[in-house]
């Protein structure tokens, strides 16, 4: 059943990610039919959305741990959590990754860094707190899956995506306040060339919200995954299942958290529950949907 629910997470993750790009390109065909920009237009903003996220890939983990406040931590302070960290990266097959922590009493935790080579996973000083040694073996498990599964490259390229989707988008929309729209509409081309007119103006518009959609179903299916994969390195998972219940049943907020790192974490660390359209825009799946899916391994 492990392996099955792995497996599931796996091919949904792709998916999404297929129907992501798919929908990317067709936006990009509709661009280079509305504008005056063409296949030049579409090959400056794919650029212009990867240089940003190469930065943001190679410098992302310094700007976290920078503003989440964390601090590197020695060995001596915690041993029990390096033995944890060291025991469960061996058994995931990964270098161990530095230690951060926060101090804040609010527990939670985060993995980041670009591979696993350059890894870093940050605990508060509550998760220290609260959680029993099978609870905080679950969590380390969880954050070292993120890593293993290269999410954070994962999460890099769907970021790229929904820049390109941002930046053609506008584009579309600023080639109809320049004319754009206007000069096609001259050109000629009947009742199809206005449907596509009707289409990329819908399109501009609602495009980067149904890109952030997709990108938030993608971000909660490979938490789905992390939960697997990290049970499957435990050989336990009601560990991971009761630190969650742990983590649900804590209504501190995280002092240290904001909406730009909150996706991050095991847990959303700033308490927003409840209600369909929360879950729709949220980056986490249910607490209780995590738990069933753990207890049914």
């Amino acid at each position: 059943m492990m392996y099955e629910q792995i497996s599931k997470n796996k091919r949904n993750s792709i998916l999404l990610c297929i129907a992501f790009v798919l929908f990317v390109g067709f936006l990009g065909w509709v661009f280079g039919r509305l504008t005056a920009f063409g296949p030049a237009g579409i090959v400056l903003a794919v650029f212009i959305a990867i240089a940003w996220t190469f930065g943001s890939y190679y410098f992302s983990d310094r700007i976290v741990l920078a503003i989440s406040r964390a601090r590197p931590i020695e060995k001596q302070e915690y041993p029990h959590l390096f033995h944890a960290i060291e025991g469960l990266a061996i058994a995931a097959g990964i270098p161990a990754p530095k230690v951060y922590v926060i101090e804040d009493s609010a527990p939670n935790a985060f993995a980041t860094g670009r591979n696993p080579s350059h890894a870093v996973v940050c605990v508060t000083t509550g998760l220290l707190e609260k959680m029993n040694r099978l609870e905080l073996e679950g969590v380390i498990a969880h954050e070292l899956s993120h890593v293993k599964n290269y999410d954070i490259l994962f999460g890099s390229l769907v970021v790229v995506m929904v820049g390109i989707v941002a930046l053609l988008s506008d584009w579309i929309l600023r080639s109809f306040l320049w004319g754009g729209g206007r000069r096609r509409r001259e050109e000629g081309g009947g009742q199809a060339q206005v449907i596509l007119l009707t289409v990329g103006v819908a399109l501009a518009i609602l495009a980067p919200f149904i890109a952030q959609l997709v990108r938030l179903a993608i971000s909660r299916k490979r938490e789905f995954l992390a939960d697997a994969s990290g049970a499957m390195i435990t050989r336990y998972p009601k560990g991971l299942a009761d630190a969650l219940r742990k983590l649900d049943a804590d209504t501190e907020p995280l002092e240290a958290a904001n909406k730009a790192t909150a996706h991050m974490y095991i847990v959303n660390p700033l308490k927003e529950h409840g209600g369909a359209v929360n879950r729709m825009f949220s980056t986490h799946p249910p607490i209780e949907e995590r738990i069933k899916a753990l207890e049914a391994m």
